[in-house]
């Protein structure tokens, strides 16, 4: 089946705009990060959706993926020719339902689309950061979103939820705040990186610092080539061989035989060289080091001694857990795994492995299975807070 058949029904949200959040001016507002430094003068850029009740208990966050960003849904303006990266699942009826819920979603700490990053000015120096930048974690991320949602005078989200990375972000929430989630929704994630994706991380990364325009991070303009590798090795790791070969297979890009040379032969190959040059478009290079790095260290059992059972101690509330049959970046023993800890901490778990051919990016795909879950789940969650 198509994606586009997969979009649930319903108007869309339409035209909206991106908010920005400003903390740490004084010394007692500073962020305080896991590697020991801090950082002041952070913004944080973020979009909502439908609309905040009176007890402020409809509010939702959405967390983004590695290279996402605020722009959930809708259009930021009437020439727009692509909608935000979820918009499929936001809107009236749809099951992020802006008629019942306040959706938020924000751009996390160490992003490049509007949000505190190494291409941020440092109120120290009044240059950019670039490699100067503190190293930071999936906490700090969460830490720094926490200041948002208190801004915004939500005492209790009606859920945090996430893919892949932002599963990790959402796992994390109850974790810090244990008070201040009424459930979790993490998708086609895990509750530490595997050596795996450490190592697939690590040499998109030497791709980026071997680019002679990456400059030790002191580049006017992106090293292209090395975030290009980057972002196609990644791309693979997001995929199938299910899904490449259903789209791809061995086809030729244009002539009738190959080439016998080194250019591209194979549609596989065009299609990797377009998201790579696309990528270099709109992503920083310097961000794309820290958040891989910051996806390396998550380990929720850090600072426990590798006991996960009391790093999920304090977290009490409802979990649906989600994974996908042919992800091998997440396989499903992941989310199985989280599920058995949770199960053991007495929490109530609802864990569903969806069959998809689609790979790791079936999140961003499986509109009409997933957004059933989550429409199930939320009604449910919402009639608990209700009564």
């Amino acid at each position: 089946m198509k994606q586009e058949d997969k979009a649930p029904s319903g108007p869309g949200v339409g035209l909206v705009s991106s908010q920005d959040f400003h903390f740490g001016d004084s010394p007692e507002d500073v962020l305080h990060l896991d590697c020991g430094k801090t950082l002041r003068g952070v913004n944080i850029r973020y979009e909502t959706y439908g609309t905040l009740n009176v007890d402020k208990s409809n509010a939702i966050l959405v967390e983004h993926a590695l290279t996402g960003d605020a722009h959930l849904a809708g259009y930021h303006s009437e020439t727009d020719k692509k909608s935000g990266w979820w918009d499929p699942m936001v809107g009236p009826g749809r099951p992020f339902d802006t008629n019942k819920y306040f959706i938020i979603c924000s751009n996390i700490l160490g992003g490049c689309s509007g949000s505190t990053g190494p291409s941020s000015i440092n109120p120290d120096t009044g240059k950019p950061y670039r490699m100067n930048f503190p190293v930071i974690t999936i906490a700090d991320m969460v830490r720094a979103q926490k200041r948002l949602i208190d801004h915004l005078g939500i005492k209790k989200l009606l859920t945090v939820v996430g893919g892949s990375m932002g599963g990790m972000l959402a796992v994390q929430w109850p974790i810090l705040y244990p008070d201040a989630v009424r459930s979790v929704t993490p998708i086609a994630t895990a509750i530490q990186i595997t050596a795996q994706s450490i190592a697939f991380n690590w040499v998109g990364r030497e791709a980026i610092m071997a680019d002679p325009g990456w400059n030790h991070g002191n580049y006017t303009e992106q090293p292209q080539k090395g975030l290009a590798i980057a972002r196609m090795l990644a791309h693979i790791t997001y995929l199938s061989d299910e899904s490449m070969s259903n789209k791809f297979g061995r086809e030729l890009q244009s002539a009738e035989d190959y080439s016998f040379n080194f250019n591209m032969d194979f549609r596989v190959e065009s299609y990797l060289n377009y998201q790579g040059s696309r990528f270099v478009e709109r992503f920083d290079a310097n961000s794309y080091l820290y958040i891989t790095r910051a996806i390396d260290y998550f380990d929720v059992s850090d600072g426990t001694g590798g006991d996960y059972a009391k790093a999920f101690r304090d977290v009490k509330c409802p979990f649906l857990i989600v994974s996908f049959s042919s992800d091998w970046l997440f396989p499903e023993y992941q989310s199985r795994s989280l599920a058995r800890i949770l199960l053991e901490n007495g929490n109530d778990v609802t864990l569903c492995n969806i069959k998809s051919g689609y790979g790791h990016d079936a999140f961003l795909l499986e509109y009409e299975t997933l957004g059933r879950l989550i429409t199930g789940f939320l009604i449910n969650i919402s009639q608990e807070v209700s009564s």
